[in-house]
């Protein structure tokens, strides 16, 4: 199997490098003068239009957790991780609705600012240093890890050069601020789908070619038949992978949590909304709520294909390492380095793209809240536009350096996706609980706050070592978030002064108002997650 890049390879990677780094730069020097303002550099504000607010959330949320760890998962346990992808779609339809008209109306710009102006300074860095601490070590490594696994693996490459690489490569894109971020990811996506649809094709292709099947289409089918268990999105308990997709808990429980925690509340995320106005954003949302369908099909069906194929056979020494044991994460790489040349460069700049996108998203997300919830809160509180920009820049390469350490740790997992999952899910049933109740409970009080901020990552772990079985994780989110809400409700209904609550939002029902296309589009995104659970249970 070829694991090097061909000449032809290098070239149409070489064209997708030049192109999104000459459209960066032209970005970036648009409109320079504002290069020392803060909010454009963290927000690009009123630069962003509807169809980039989108694919710059699918390209900032898709990368090599999804293109590797997701089809590791494919491989591992089928369509359920899908689940992911689905709940997702609705989940931002929610997010437009009901959380973005409030964030913008209340002229927010970073999660901790919204904590301090609800709450106080004392949640908002309590949850910004938790925040600082989850993206750095738990996000920015992960994705740095697995992309350089899956350089690594298909173009021969060693593994700290390429973690190099796409850190320099990342860092190249992030300093020029949330303007040539949001624009690039433009390019990213369409390279990243069209990239990740040949592997696709790829996988079918060749199942339909080793079991007799009549073309692509015909490959669905087969898969279908030789794995039926791959295919229930729906685990019952004492399933072999329970513990990561607990049956209803996917539906009605903590998915849910983790989903409208990280698509609502997550800096990371929100912050490509938080520069435009409410259609705009709104549109953009749902944008990516479509394209957040497609994902399963270039991410976990590959892997499920791999998973076919080596059950009947084939990939025997690709798919085990030195000591034997079935390392799914490398279902991608398997595949992609069966493609031509040329498709192989192709879908080689995709991952890259994806890998690069969120790299860079992530980092303007840690150089945003570092600069202005910490920076300029503590250390420099008449800081210029100018000096803040600048500090955000360094931010940028700290953290980087920090993950580069860091990174090389990373070797020991198995399922790097579900590593992922896990341990943000320490933080979300408290950040969640904050901002809902903070959100849509007037009565809400500081001191019901401050209390849920402390407990909830002690809570989550001991909820993850006191029980003698352990708990799924999305059962933990469950729990923690309905014990600290309910903490928060009680502790707030006894301070006699909730009912005239200074810091409770105004909410005005007309916010909530969407326009007729939208209600129709978001019926029809909703219809089809609800028709493709109904055909996979």
């Amino acid at each position: 199997m070829n694991s090097h890049l061909s000449f032809p390879d290098y070239l149409v990677f070489f064209v997708y490098f030049l192109i999104v780094s000459a459209y960066g730069y032209y970005i970036y020097h648009k409109k320079k003068s504002k290069v020392s303002d803060s909010k454009d550099f963290f927000l690009a504000e009123g630069s962003l239009t509807w169809w980039a607010i989108g694919a710059s959330l699918i390209a900032s949320n898709i990368s090599a957790e999804h293109f590797i760890g997701m089809s590791g998962s494919g491989f591992a346990m089928g369509l359920a991780i899908s689940s992911y992808e689905w709940m997702s779609a609705v989940t931002l339809i929610i997010v437009a609705v009901f959380f973005i008209p409030i964030y913008l109306k209340n002229k927010v710009y970073t999660m901790p600012q919204f904590l301090a102006q609800r709450y106080n300074g004392t949640v908002a860095t309590i949850m910004a240093v938790f925040w600082l601490l989850l993206y750095v070590f738990v996000n920015l490594t992960s994705i740095l890890y697995l992309g350089a696994l899956a350089v690594e693996s298909i173009s021969g490459i060693s593994f700290e050069y390429c973690m190099f690489g796409l850190a320099i490569f990342a860092i190249f894109i992030t300093l020029g601020g949330m303007k040539v971020i949001g624009y690039t990811d433009i390019i990213q996506v369409v390279v990243l789908i069209l990239g990740g649809l040949v592997v696709t094709y790829l996988a079918l292709d060749m199942v339909s070619d080793k079991f007799n099947g009549r073309g692509v289409l015909s490959a669905l089918s087969i898969i279908k038949e030789k794995s039926d268990d791959h295919f229930h999105m729906i685990f019952s308990e004492g399933h072999k992978y329970y513990y990561e997709l607990p049956g209803m808990a996917i539906l009605f429980g903590g998915m849910w949590i983790n989903n409208l925690n990280y698509w609502g509340c997550n800096q990371y995320i929100v912050q490509r909304a938080l520069g435009a106005d409410l259609q705009t954003a709104r549109n953009g949302i749902l944008f990516a709520a479509a394209m957040k369908l497609l994902i399963p099909l270039i991410c976990a069906v590959p892997g499920i294909a791999v998973y076919v194929l080596y059950q009947n056979g084939y990939f025997q020494q690709e798919m085990v390492d030195a000591a034997g044991i079935v390392k799914p994460d490398r279902a991608y790489p398997t595949l992609m380095n069966l493609l031509p040349q040329g498709l192989k460069g192709l879908s080689f700049a995709a991952l890259t793209a994806a890998i690069v996108a969120s790299l860079a998203g992530k980092c303007n997300s840690i150089a945003t809240i570092f600069s202005l919830d910490i920076y300029q809160k503590f250390f420099d509180k008449e800081a210029s536009e100018k000096k803040l920009v600048r500090v955000g820049r360094w931010t940028i390469l700290g953290a980087f350096a920090i993950a580069l350490v860091i990174t090389p740790q990373l070797k020991q997992l198995e399922q790097a996706y579900q590593f992922v999952q896990e341990y943000s899910n320490y933080l979300t049933p408290g950040a969640f609980a904050l901002f809902f109740l903070g959100l849509f409970w007037k009565r809400t009080t500081t001191l019901a706050a401050v209390i849920a901020a402390t407990l909830s990552i002690p809570l989550a772990v001991a909820f993850k070592i006191v029980p003698e079985v352990p708990m799924p994780f999305l059962h933990r989110t469950g729990w923690v978030f309905l014990i600290l809400t309910v903490l928060m409700i009680v502790i707030s209904l006894l301070d006699k002064n909730s009912k005239s609550n200074p810091k409770g939002l105004d909410i005005d029902s007309k916010w909530f108002k969407v326009t007729s296309s939208f209600a129709i589009l978001s019926i029809l995104v909703s219809g089809i997650v609800v028709a493709l659970y109904a055909v996979f249970w």
